[in-house]
């Protein structure tokens, strides 16, 4: 936020009469809106830990980075943290345990992500699933400066083994606290973030989860249940429902590495087309994976919980 206030400033600085009339509304926006969300320290418990136990056999290690949204802000019990969700939803698809690792961390940017595999590389991943963007979007970061390091991030983990699945930037669109039209510019740009976003990760062998609207109509529609008290971060059902279109991705993922088609893998029905034209249908359809397909890619729309 405050470099969206600056952007406000230096352009109606620079611009006419009608133009400064824009920024001066915008940049009160900006005001209403950090007022509205708020900041706090607050963070959820951690959820660590294997889960599936019962299941038997060596547990899947699956590493979670990124920020607040895969952390689970706002959640005052691990067991409803997207950590927690993930490992209870894909040890019960894949029946084997999983070991989850989280390095994910409240208010992280994409070049963030580079510490957060330093220490999280030690838990030997074999799916790593990364949720990042939005706080590059509110301080202004660059969108081709955000997709390369991102692609620099997915090389390094396909490098050491490990199936990536990165969920991609959420539509800051539609978070309520945030006015018009400084929500119509959050949503230009959070959109914009999440194709390049696709790209970045397809081309390096990662398979792409469009989030959008953290499954758009469904949060637009159900704002009151999908929002938590902040209105800006997911409540315990949100998380629930975009968890819901990652788990099967990663079980995909885990499963074309073994080959292991005797359990179907995939979601929805499948086209091909290039990577781009599958970028730009992914923005357009959220829930939708995209899966690198040689010198194409593959997309698959995920079912979404009711």
């Amino acid at each position: 936020m405050p470099r969206l206030l600056k952007s406000a400033r230096l352009a109606a600085i620079g611009g006419g009469a009608a133009t400064v009339g824009y920024w001066t509304v915008l940049l009160s926006e900006v005001m209403v809106a950090r007022r509205v969300i708020g900041t706090t320290d607050e963070r959820p418990p951690r959820a660590d830990g294997v889960y599936g136990v019962d299941l038997g056999g060596t547990p899947v290690r699956l590493l979670v980075l990124g920020d607040s949204a895969a952390v689970g802000y706002g959640m005052q019990r691990a067991d409803l943290t997207p950590p927690a969700l993930l490992g209870i939803g894909l040890s019960h698809v894949l029946g084997q345990p999983v070991d989850v690792r989280s390095q994910a961390v409240v208010g992280a940017q994409t070049h963030d992500l580079r510490e957060q595999v330093n220490i999280g590389i030690e838990h030997r991943p074999d799916l790593v699933l990364i949720i990042i963007g939005a706080n590059d979007v509110t301080h202004r970061v660059p969108s081709y400066v955000s997709s390369r390091l991102l692609s620099a991030t997915v090389k390094r983990l396909r490098d050491s083994g490990a199936e990536v699945v990165v969920g991609t930037c959420p539509d800051l669109g539609t978070v309520r606290p945030i006015p018009q039209p400084l929500r119509w510019v959050a949503r230009r740009k959070s959109r914009s973030l999440a194709r390049r976003q696709t790209i970045a990760t397809v081309r390096e062998g990662g398979r792409a989860v469009s989030l959008g609207g953290l499954l758009g109509p469904v949060f637009a529609e159900m704002a009151d249940i999908m929002f938590g008290e902040d209105r800006f971060h997911p409540s315990a059902t949100g998380y629930a429902n975009m968890v819901s279109v990652l788990v099967p991705s990663l079980a995909a993922s885990w499963r074309e590495r073994h080959r292991d088609y005797a359990v179907p893998h995939s979601l929805g029905h499948q086209d091909t087309m290039s990577l781009v034209e599958a970028a730009e249908r992914a923005g357009r359809r959220d829930g939708t994976e995209v899966t690198p397909e040689g010198r194409w890619a593959t997309t698959i729309l995920r079912r979404r919980r009711a």
